[in-house]
């Protein structure tokens, strides 16, 4: 594993217009010439961004071999503008979308991580709808949280939460990962319906690698058994690791996503 930094100075995108608009910090990594491979686009977390341990190292990887890396920060997150309280699923799959349009690579490998892989899924679905949209050659899927809102979020409300989301239109929980609460807005959970994916069928039309901690407190490893099972016309290789937590951020678990996205990229 690298020593990875990130010193690519980043680029801001304007996404939405009026109220709506927001700049999205990307930092966008070209293919050396004559590489052969699929670009590489990192979809980060709920609360992360793309200066992780794993984004750096994705991009590094994607040095290595000569491909593209994409990777921005949704807005609400890391250095792109907007509020985080205003963030929603369908919000930042919009600015996926931009930041992809901007790119324009013609094949991707989309490496989700937790709510990423949520935000990955919708966003093959999205582009298989467009003509002049990249190819989805496969999808990397870390400890996935699809539909955490409807199944992991909403049955477990406590009635001072349910209240709170009705009175004051957020909750707030204890966070494992920073000193600051994590924040559920109303809008998000209600948003969240939408944008369901284990619901039916996923068409994603490519291989998919899921790779899931069964030590994970925040997203079981039944979730991601669950999320197999919705891709049933897909190349599906999930791959549970035993003593694995929620953020697979470990050098041997680095090891795993990049093995799993190299394999991909370059198939």
């Amino acid at each position: 594993m690298s020593e990875a930094l990130d010193v690519t100075e980043h680029e801001f995108l304007t996404v939405g217009s009026g109220d709506q608009a927001r700049a999205i910090a990307t930092i966008l990594r070209n293919a050396r010439r004559g590489a052969k491979g699929a670009a590489l686009v990192w979809l980060s977390g709920y609360r992360s961004d793309m200066s992780g341990t794993k984004a750096l190292e994705l991009d590094a990887l994607a040095e290595r071999l000569g491909l593209g890396c994409i990777r921005f920060d949704y807005s609400g997150h890391g250095v792109s503008g907007g509020e985080f309280t205003d963030g929603t699923i369908s919000r930042w799959l919009e600015e996926a979308l931009a930041v992809v349009a901007l790119a324009k690579p013609k094949r991707i490998v989309i490496v989700g991580s937790s709510m990423g892989g949520w935000i990955a899924l919708r966003l093959t679905q999205e582009l298989r709808k467009r003509k002049k949209a990249p190819v989805v050659q496969g999808l990397v899927l870390i400890a996935p949280a699809a539909d955490f809102t409807i199944d992991l979020i909403e049955p477990n409300l406590t009635e001072v939460e349910r209240a709170s989301l009705s009175e004051r239109g957020y909750f707030e929980e204890h966070s494992e990962y920073s000193p600051e609460p994590n924040i559920f807005t109303k809008a998000l959970i209600e948003d969240g319906r939408a944008n369901q994916v284990l619901t039916g069928i996923i068409e994603t039309g490519c291989p998919v690698h899921i790779l899931q901690g069964m030590l994970d407190p925040d997203v079981p490893f039944s979730h991601a058994l669950k999320l197999v099972e919705h891709l049933p016309a897909d190349d599906v290789v999930l791959t549970l690791i035993r003593d694995g937590d929620h953020r697979l951020s470990r050098p041997q678990d680095i090891e795993r996503i990049l093995a799993a996205a190299e394999a991909l990229a370059v198939a």
